[in-house]
């Protein structure tokens, strides 16, 4: 990456940020060839964290270990008054089989990194190592947290209430993204993505023989008649220009092909990124699930969770950051679409204001989606993802 990142002097910033990260590019990339090859599940981060505490120790960064149970946190205090900035990543895997045949691809079974959570950490280190060279500039402090169990949705929540938020003014994070080519970034305005809530419906029946229906109440016929219904949440519940999504995952009746059961179960989610939408869509769904009664003479029981609310990305936080990414790298920065999927980074969002970005880390001949068996990023999205964030970071801070 030498020809994109070196430039002829150190005495303006982007220079030198270029110059640091260029020095320590193939060391990162190390890193989290490390992290891939043990990868470790939500609250499992322990050889994770370890190998990210160690990392802070060698570049001098005061840190934490055991925040949120398997969390880290670095602080890098500058030498001026000024606000606090958090930059976050996260680092779990996924309980998948890796199908790479990359000489550095898991080494355990049925776990891996696709999601790109390495890479993640891999550059907020490196982010670390750049403001770390560059604290004496800064007019404030830089928070680094490495959060466990962003799959499982929880290490936001069990980092919060262990006090990473105290005296937080504000927040980054970034996700690599594998349809953007390499050395670009999206930028998402408004709600980034999505809210994450589930749903648990038992209809129950009257059991019976197949024979004779009209003695049973058939659960199973309610169940396939709701799950029509509630798509119509969508369609004529929700506003047309909110983004909303209604998902039935599972159902489970019976054992028999010749007994009519006395309960059918239904498993589902909620997508939706407004929260007018999300309110319409809970409402929907309880209003369908109580009319079930009265329609078919059975009895239906709700249990909706709310989960993550969506990330909103700060319309200040948003600015700040693609003019440093354009003072740093040019013109690659590009407005990109929402995503319906759901991110626990949304809960430091509502705390501060806050922006995600997305890296560009797309690698012909692999997978250009995240949770697959093939996926790998380009790795020198970690050395952009860097001068992103770093840029940034100086930027907010100066």
């Amino acid at each position: 990456m030498a020809e994109k990142l070196s430039h002829s002097g150190v005495n303006d910033v982007a220079s030198l940020l270029a110059a640091i990260v260029d020095e320590n590019e193939a060391r990162f990339i190390d890193i989290r060839r490390r992290i891939h090859e043990y990868p470790e599940i939500a609250f499992e981060e322990v050889r994770t964290a370890a190998l990210v505490a160690e990392t802070l120790a060698s570049l001098g960064i005061e840190h934490q270990t055991g925040v949120g149970r398997t969390g880290v946190v670095g602080h890098i205090r500058g030498k001026r008054p000024g606000p606090t900035l958090l930059i976050r990543a996260d680092m779990d895997a996924l309980p998948m089989q890796e199908e790479t045949g990359l000489a550095y691809a898991s080494k355990i079974a049925n776990r891996m990194h696709a999601c790109g959570h390495d890479l993640h950490t891999a550059t907020v280190l490196a982010v670390g190592a750049v403001l770390k060279r560059l604290e004496d500039r800064l007019a404030g402090n830089v928070r680094l947290i490495f959060q466990p169990a962003e799959e499982a949705v929880g290490g936001a929540k069990e980092m919060i209430a262990d006090g990473v938020m105290e005296g937080v003014d504000m927040a980054l994070s970034l996700h690599n993204r594998p349809e953007i080519p390499v050395g670009q970034f999206g930028i998402v305005h408004g709600y980034a993505n999505a809210a994450v809530d589930s749903f648990d419906i038992t209809v129950h029946g009257k059991g019976g023989h197949a024979a004779r229906p009209y003695a049973a109440v058939d659960p199973i016929v309610i169940a396939a008649q709701l799950i029509g219904q509630l798509q119509t949440i969508v369609s004529r519940d929700v506003r047309a220009l909110d983004a909303c999504v209604v998902t039935v995952g599972s159902i489970h009746a019976g054992e028999a092909r010749n007994i009519i059961p006395e309960r059918c179960e239904l498993k589902g989610t909620v997508r939706s990124r407004q929260p007018e939408a999300r309110d319409a869509a809970e409402a929907g769904l309880r209003r369908l699930c109580e009319g079930v009664g009265l329609s078919f003479r059975a009895g239906c029981e709700l249990t909706y969770r709310r989960g993550t609310p969506p990330i909103f990305n700060d319309a200040g936080m948003l600015q700040r950051t693609m003019g440093a990414i354009s003072a740093q790298l040019g013109d690659v920065a590009f407005d990109y679409e929402p995503s319906m999927g759901g991110e626990d980074f949304a809960l430091i969002a509502q705390m501060v204001p806050a922006f995600r970005l997305l890296v560009g880390s797309s690698q012909p001949g692999r997978s250009d989606k995240v949770h697959n068996p093939d996926y790998q990023p380009d790795e020198r999205s970690i050395a952009f993802g860097t001068l992103a964030l770093a840029r940034t970071a100086v930027d907010l801070l100066s």
